[in-house]
């Protein structure tokens, strides 16, 4: 790989090192304060999603290190650097959910400016990486779009279609 067109790929790989950091506090954040009717199935499916978000994290930093980069490992990196925001704890569970839709949509997207770099530098691992990455939360984001009833069907059909 060309040294520049590595140095995007970096950035891009490790734009979602800072992104998964994220979404694993916040869901760490749901899991903790949903409140109401839906508490139990929340509350473990928060849990789910947090410890597999993990792996996705952990996974990401290992390729950026095989392919010489250097992942955020701080705080303030992953601030600095994240598309993602932060959970605030007053969510209802309702709107918990879909920022969860939306969350899932905007990786979407960029895991597949992710592959885009990646094809273009010849890293087919990174490549195939981000290929079941967004498989993985393609589905997730139909589940809690059925979960939540039809009115999100909109958010599942462009999170197959990117």
């Amino acid at each position: 790989m060309a040294n520049q067109q590595n140095a995007q790929l970096q950035t891009l790989l490790n734009q979602q090192v800072a992104n998964l950091n994220v979404m694993y506090v916040k869901l760490h954040n749901y899991h903790w304060f949903v409140k109401g009717h839906l508490f139990f199935n929340l509350h473990e499916k928060f849990e789910e999603l947090y410890n597999e978000i993990t792996e996705k994290m952990d996974e990401v930093a290992e390729r950026l290190l095989t392919i010489g980069g250097k992942p955020y490992a701080t705080l303030k990196e992953y601030s600095q650097h994240t598309t993602i925001q932060e959970g605030v704890g007053n969510e209802t569970s309702e709107d918990m959910v879909k920022q969860l839709i939306k969350d899932f949509n905007q990786l979407i997207k960029e895991f597949g400016e992710a592959q885009e770099e990646a094809q273009k530098v010849g890293d087919e691992v990174s490549n195939d990486l981000f290929i079941g990455m967004q498989g993985d939360l393609a589905k997730h984001v139909w589940m809690l779009s059925a979960y939540i009833g039809e009115e999100s069907k909109a958010a599942h059909l462009k999170a197959v279609q990117n």
